[in-house]
């Protein structure tokens, strides 16, 4: 494998409320995810290190987007979190490498600059308890 930039997102889609997927990477700024283990404590008194056990595996993301009003466009996506309790298929894909969840996006927090700029940072988690595999 080379070593890559993460420039060239190819892909940055999530689904809206009515389950079409749209392609919102332009929109996208930044953004977090993680797709973390839990794991459990099973150090027994005879021991001197940690001694764990893998558990169930998750998924979380933040998408940092600029506010876009635009037909099927970030505001069109989001703007219904807050009323619709609905997983989103989230699809990532960067470098042929592509990491697609069934995600609840749990907020719609738009934030005003005291420059000017109108943000988002909209957090999502794993919905649907299918572990996530890059492909």
């Amino acid at each position: 494998m080379a070593k890559e930039s993460g420039l060239g997102w190819t892909t940055c889609s999530v689904d809206d409320a009515a389950g079409t997927l749209r392609d919102i990477k332009n929109d996208v700024t930044n953004l977090q995810f993680a797709t973390p283990r839990a794991v459990q404590d099973v150090t027994g008194i005879d021991k001197s290190a940690m001694e764990r056990l893998l558990l169930l595996a998750d998924f979380s993301i933040t998408l940092n987007t600029v506010f876009n009003d635009a037909a099927n466009r970030t505001h069109d996506v989001f703007k219904t979190v807050p009323s619709t309790s609905v997983a989103r298929t989230t699809t990532l894909a960067v470098s042929g490498q592509t990491l697609t969840n069934e995600v609840l996006f749990t907020d719609y927090p738009l934030t005003r600059s005291d420059s000017g700029e109108l943000t988002a940072a909209v957090p999502g988690v794993l919905a649907d308890g299918t572990v996530p595999t890059w492909t």
